[in-house]
């Protein structure tokens, strides 16, 4: 594989446009954190849907795909498919809420529901522990990416791969701020989509793989295709398929898959401008993720089974590739290698622009838990507007070193997938309720994360001596739902174990949010007792007709998802009766939606 001058003018022309763009907002950006982190609370949904796609769209996405359907076929992906759950929950349910409280962050958002030195210190340590921690593991698997994508198909360094695409990276971060990093994820999601779309077109037909029949034809495939897995292998049913969409989803805490919405997610919602427009961003997003994006990463992974069926032909391929980094996730990059001229320009330049998307998201995010949550809240509480901007501007830069230097140690990208999976386990339930019922307070949240994290460590030190009753060893899928009903259990005995949150902080919080529901019942008995009125006794409670939303949200989208690979299977019948479901879906979720409207 070699580049030409086409492919060159491609990469750098788009390196150029999205430079521009960064400096060409810089100034309004950089008057307030409001602007620096938000916009200004000014974005329609549509550019923020676009937004939350192009971020998601990230390098090791289509690596950690491949991974996915290489070791455990096609239905490996139910591992990500499940967070379409919470994604609805939170269009239908949190993403009014999340704009009605007019936090900066979600971080913000502890001072908001809880109260006093609890409230305070979670918020500080939680900034820090998500916005450095664990989004320097993110971008680290996006940067890991990056380098096998180099050094496979540009033959780069690691330390060149992460210099050169860092600092283009950082600086156009740095200084664009939100607007930058939202405005250039218009134009990376095409250019992002195109790339994959017309990799996966060309790499399914050319020669060596021999076109979509031959594929579906070859053995090895055949076991890996099916979108449900083997329902005759408990095992793999229950890891694959049952404890995603039981446990799962609801459970653990993944940047972009937050139960009731958080992180970036929320940073979106937030910068929307209203509440529909939160809404609707969501929405868009959830559609375009799970909907329209996977098939052409799936056909890719499934062509490279031909190309290299064992990771033996991929080292035979790649000689020069280390053995540390030698995993199934880089057939994607192994593929990429054959396209040509003009193709493969644009590819590089949709992976450069989803590299780019991502990290630019996590860098902004990331800086904002920084200023507002640790800098502004426990350094210094006077800080000026420009100071604070400066000190984003700073942390941006920190969080981009560490994060390369971390991913120069890292092999796998599935491997922080777990480990991120695993130390959100439990917390998620919390995340849900804690909107909806009062008696949780700082300390179940605060009980929940250290119990996650531990519990989660300590499973991972003594699993060889971990056994069941007839000794044999746990299986793999066991960990995740004993760390959630552990943590589970222990939060929810923090939090009748401690006093609940006074009771002027929740009055607060109801009549900014206005959640509604049963679990306030207690809070506005006393309230009215007090003769303090927090909303509209006669309001109808909107949380019902959101849980259908979801539903036949989730009806609508795993619909379009199975419809799209049973049309490229060829299995037509089928195809053709969840295309229609599809329908029958769309229908009737707009007629429920009319209704949740009115209740707004």
């Amino acid at each position: 594989m070699k580049l030409e001058l086409l492919d060159y003018i491609i990469i750098f022309g788009f390196f150029a446009i999205v430079l521009f763009i960064g400096i060409y907002v810089s100034k309004k950006s950089g008057k307030n954190t409001a602007e620096y982190f938000l916009s200004g609370r000014s974005m329609p949904w549509w550019l923020l849907g676009f937004s939350m796609v192009a971020t998601t769209f990230s390098t090791d996405t289509p690596n950690l795909v491949t991974d996915f359907v290489r070791t455990d076929g096609v239905s490996g992906n139910w591992g990500w498919w499940a967070f379409l759950l919470t994604g609805l929950l939170t269009v239908f349910v949190y993403a009014k809420l999340w704009r009605k409280s007019n936090v900066a962050t979600d971080m913000e958002f502890y001072d908001l529901r809880y109260g006093g030195k609890p409230a305070h210190f979670l918020r500080g340590f939680r900034s820090l522990y998500l916005g450095v921690v664990f989004n320097v593991m993110a971008m680290s698997a996006v940067t890991l990416a990056a380098i096998k994508i180099g050094q496979v198909m540009l033959g780069l360094e690691p330390f060149e791969t992460v210099l050169l695409g860092g600092t283009i990276t950082v600086i156009f971060s740095a200084i664009g701020g939100f607007r930058g990093v939202v405005y250039t994820d218009f134009l990376l999601f095409f250019v992002a989509m195109g790339g994959a779309i017309g990799a996966a077109i060309y790499l399914v037909n050319m020669p060596e793989v021999g076109g979509l029949d031959n594929i579906l034809a070859n053995t090895q495939v055949q076991e890996k295709m099916s979108i449900l897995p083997d329902f005759s292998d408990t095992e793999a049913l229950i890891g694959l398929l049952i404890i995603p969409l039981a446990v799962q989803w609801w459970s653990a805490w993944y940047p972009g898959g937050e139960p009731g919405g958080g992180g970036y997610i929320a940073q979106r919602m937030l910068a929307a401008k209203n509440e529909n427009h939160a809404i609707g961003a969501t929405f868009f997003f959830n559609i375009l993720h799970y909907a329209l994006r996977p098939w052409p990463w799936i056909l890719v992974a499934l062509a490279s089974i031909v190309v290299f069926p064992d990771l033996e032909s991929i080292r035979q391929a790649f000689p020069n590739v280390p053995e540390n980094i030698l995993k199934n996730d880089l057939a994607y990059s192994a593929m990429l290698t054959k396209l040509p001229t003009g193709l493969l320009g644009l590819v590089m330049a949709s992976l450069g622009a989803a590299y780019m998307s991502t990290i630019s998201t996590h860098l902004n995010w990331g800086s904002s838990y920084i200023v507002n949550d640790f800098y502004r809240q426990q350094v210094k509480k006077d800080a000026s507007e420009k100071e604070l901007v400066n000190v984003g501007r700073i942390s941006t830069v920190v969080l981009m070193v560490l994060s390369s230097l971390f991913a120069l140690e890292l092999n796998n990208a599935t491997q922080l997938f777990d480990i991120i999976i695993m130390f959100g386990a439990g917390t998620g339930l919390i995340f849900l309720l804690r909107w909806f019922w009062w008696r949780i307070n700082a300390w179940s949240e605060i009980v929940a994360m250290f119990s996650s994290g531990i519990i989660s460590i300590l499973f991972w030190q003594y699993e060889d001596v971990l056994f069941l009753a007839d000794g044999a060893p746990f299986p793999a899928w066991s960990k995740f739902p004993l760390v959630v009903l552990i943590t589970t259990i222990l939060w929810l005995a923090t939090t009748f174990l401690t006093k609940p949150e006074e009771n002027k902080v929740l009055y607060r919080f109801y009549k900014i949010t206005k959640p509604g529901g049963p679990g306030w019942k207690k809070i506005h008995e006393e309230a009215k007792a007090e003769g303090i009125s927090l909303e509209d006794e006669n309001a109808k409670w909107s949380v019902p007709s959101g849980v259908l939303a979801m539903i036949v949200g989730c009806i609508l989208v795993y619909g379009c998802l199975f419809a799209t690979g049973n049309w490229i299977y060829g299995n037509y019948p089928l195809a053709i009766g969840l295309s229609a479901l599809v329908l029958v879906a769309t229908f009737a979720l707009l007629r429920i939606w009319r209704g949740m409207r009115n209740v707004f």
